[in-house]
């Protein structure tokens, strides 16, 4: 892969990008989560009233598919910014959480309650893959 692909790539460019703007002092783990957060905050904004069909045909229109892409991209960049500042690397961490949660939350069989639902039929509250 190339350096505009790879993780590391990108890390090192984000790095590089910074470094020319001596911006490495501002780029605390605490700083970047911050901006990670807000950057978050900005992608769901694009999506704060639509509906569910609305959402689902977003990346229709050129303008708000251009603005998800922007907001995903400034999503990625804190990210990688932020492991590589704390030394995580971003795909082994996410590969270990899939493992703890495919343990955690094994597949239910008919009986069971279906997905995402005890074997009464009500939701069992935690039921996301990032907890």
């Amino acid at each position: 892969m190339t350096d505009n692909n790879d993780m590391a790539g990108l890390q090192r460019r984000l790095a590089e990008f910074a470094a020319a703007r001596n911006w490495q002092p501002y780029h605390t783990p605490k700083n970047l989560a911050a901006a990670l957060s807000v950057e978050a905050a900005e992608l769901l904004e694009i999506f704060q009233w639509l509906t569910p069909e609305q959402a689902e045909r977003v990346m229709e229109d050129p303008e708000s598919a251009h603005r998800v892409a922007d907001e995903v991209a400034d999503v990625l960049a804190y990210l990688l910014q932020f492991c590589q500042v704390l030394g995580v690397d971003p795909l082994a961490a996410l590969a270990a959480k899939i493992d703890r949660n495919e343990v955690r939350f094994p597949v239910r069989r008919r009986g069971g309650g279906g997905e995402g639902g005890g074997a009464d039929g009500t939701m069992d509250g935690d039921r996301h893959s990032s907890e």
